[in-house]
């Protein structure tokens, strides 16, 4: 199999670096971590919302209070989130450092963890432990790599786990869980003080550009789950899961410039407002805002409105609402709080909506006689550099075809793959990857599959991937273009296609056109 050759990316993309690209990095770890075992908060949420002693049908035995035939109930809820979800943290993180033998021995460690910190909540402590248990073992491995007489590598490899499992469950039962405990106690602590003296709403300072520069991953898997899920174990229901969640301050944005923006910019926005706000990718409203910076004061304002509101109904969530659709917000609402989550969302989206309007009238003139298309461009270009990573199919399809790539760009992007001319391996397996292996990716393998089926094409699968997670028998690899190197690494041997846009991309046609004449 040939490897189609790729552009490289260019000098700005390779020497990204600083404080920002690091948090960003960072974050991207932890949402690897906590996104693929999201479900599991989803299902705790439920269990909650309906078993716990204030829930929709109250279930002692379910929810974890009274007794049956005198014995105290342990119910679902605490084991849940005091085991299952810290364990299943551990185990993603290590699998994303060492495999399945990373996974093993990562959760090793955080048992100790659990364990040693009774009483508190150790998904912090699974996000370090797991990694960290992780890397050992595999640094251990190195020592006597290759130097193993055949037949003995089960026995050494298993007792080698075993060993060094056992120690870090002790380090991590004994030093470890203190000092998270400590850690998780004084952010919870930090916390109840600005609720207990309203200034929960000066949070969004920090949140909403945050989210807009893709820094919000470090915060929000990093802290807000956490102490999120130790309010809802001990209340019912948390607000912290409502501060980065909430749909409102993007729809407010997006609202304003289908009425007063100009150029591209307006006449996207309606289409965007569906994608934010029912479909929950955020990421769609960023370059809105990026194009006139000022609308941060927007997205601020509406964002401390829709925290103060909850914070005077005293509502919350039962559960991470992932994505931040409306639907999932709402069907993570604790039953006593719908309207305050309601009123939340329509007070941070008429917030940001009158705001960002102000600002978008007072420079139209200014616009409608520069254009904005330019303007449009530059904020794509500034949200690609500050993600450093895919963005979102949605996001990036935002100018259709009015910035599409030449015949020159298309090729260099796809590597001459699919010009017509059958290639020396059959392509059976064709894998979408990006750096989560969902959400855009996701989109682009739907994409390509409908075009397959409609040509009428059989024998070949199309699945989307992490990045991480390509295993090396992939036949063609599809990536958004600054990814590529990374995919290409993974493996050399496939075949590589560029796009610069998951939903529409022209490459498409070609792949088509290739398996049509294998």
């Amino acid at each position: 199999m040939t490897t189609s050759s790729v552009a490289a990316p260019d000098a700005p993309a390779q020497s990204r670096g600083g404080a920002r690209v690091a948090v960003q990095k960072f974050g991207t770890f932890l949402s690897g971590m906590v996104m693929p075992n999201i479900a599991i908060f989803i299902a705790w949420g439920i269990i909650t919302a309906f078993f716990i002693e204030t829930g929709w049908t109250p279930v002692g035995i379910l929810g974890g209070f009274g007794e049956t035939n005198g014995v105290a109930n342990v119910g679902l809820v605490g084991p849940i989130l005091t085991y299952l979800i810290p364990l299943a943290i551990a185990i993603q993180g290590g699998r994303m450092v060492y495999e399945t033998r990373g996974a093993v021995v990562g959760s090793i460690m955080t048992m100790g963890v659990i364990i040693g910190a009774s009483g508190t909540t150790m998904i912090l402590g699974a996000m370090i432990c797991g990694p960290l248990g992780a890397y050992l073992i595999k640094q251990v491995d190195r020592i006597w790599d290759g130097k193993i007489k055949p037949g003995f590598e089960m026995l050494v490899n298993n007792y080698a786990a075993g060993i060094l499992g056992f120690a870090l469950a002790m380090i991590g039962f004994f030093w470890l869980a203190p000092l998270f405990k400590l850690i998780a106690e004084g952010l919870g602590d930090a916390v109840n003080f600005l609720v207990q003296h309203s200034l929960l709403p000066v949070a969004s300072i920090i949140i909403e550009p945050a989210k807009v520069f893709f820094l919000n991953n470090a915060i929000n898997h990093g802290v807000l789950d956490q102490l999120g899920a130790q309010q809802v174990q001990e209340s019912g229901k948390s607000i912290l899961f409502l501060l980065e969640a909430n749909p409102g301050p993007g729809l407010g944005i997006l609202l304003a410039f289908t009425f007063f923006g100009v150029g591209i910019a307006r006449s996207t926005a309606p289409g965007a407002i569906i994608i934010q706000f029912f479909g929950g990718i955020h990421e769609i409203y960023f370059p809105y805002v990026l194009q006139k910076p000022i609308l941060f004061i927007a997205v601020i304002l509406g964002g401390a409105t829709g925290v103060a509101t909850n914070v005077a109904f005293k509502s919350g969530l039962v559960a991470p609402a992932s994505p931040g659709s409306i639907f999932a917000v709402l069907g993570a609402t604790e039953r006593n709080s719908f309207l305050g989550v309601i009123l939340s969302v329509i007070l941070s989206a008429a917030v940001s909506f009158a705001v960002a309007s102000f600002f978008l009238i007072a420079t139209r003139k200014r616009d409608l006689a520069a254009g904005n298309a330019g303007d449009m461009s530059a904020a794509m270009a500034k949200l690609q550099a500050n993600k450093g990573r895919d963005v979102n199919a949605a996001t990036s399809g935002l100018l259709g075809n009015n910035a599409p790539r030449n015949d020159e760009e298309t090729e260099a992007a796809f590597g001459g793959v699919g010009s017509g001319t059958a290639t020396a391996t059959r392509v059976e397996n064709v894998v979408f990857a990006c750096d989560a292996g969902m959400g855009s990716s996701a989109m682009g393998a739907s994409v390509l599959r409908n075009k397959i089926k409609k040509a009428g094409i059989e024998g070949v699968t199309v699945v989307n991937k992490a990045i991480a997670n390509l295993s090396g028998d992939e036949d063609l690899i599809i990536t958004q273009e600054e990814l590529t190197p990374r995919a290409k690494q993974k493996n050399p041997n496939a075949q590589h296609v560029s796009v610069g846009n998951f939903m529409n991309a022209p490459q498409y046609d070609q792949v088509v056109d290739q398996l049509k004449n294998q």
